[in-house]
């Protein structure tokens, strides 16, 4: 049943990666819809990263994911490398555990 699944979506993606080669040139969008579609993605992308950073087995995941989060986009924001932006959200929410926090 699982490998079913993963067969399912790796044909879905490529069939959409494949239609958006295809109808390229044949699909003429409005100009106000070309210049939406990439906020749409960040959007999505937004809303997914949030859902991940707060909640956990359809509940509130508690502080210190938040948190470490948090402090790995502030790295982040603050061009930080990419190792120590993980290392350093990773250790945050460890260290919270660690003394407890939820």
């Amino acid at each position: 049943m699982l490998i079913a699944v993963i067969v399912a979506l790796a044909v879905g993606t490529y069939g959409f990666r494949v239609a958006g080669v295809v109808l390229h040139d044949r699909l003429d969008l409005p100009a106000p819809l070309r210049r939406m579609l990439p906020l749409a993605a960040a959007a999505l992308l937004a809303a997914l990263a949030g859902t991940a950073a707060l909640t956990e087995s359809g509940g509130f995941a508690g502080v210190a994911r938040p948190l470490g989060v948090a402090v790995g986009a502030l790295l982040a924001w603050l061009k930080a490398p990419f190792v120590v932006v993980v290392v350093a959200a990773a250790a945050t929410a460890a260290l919270l555990r660690l003394a407890g926090v939820p």
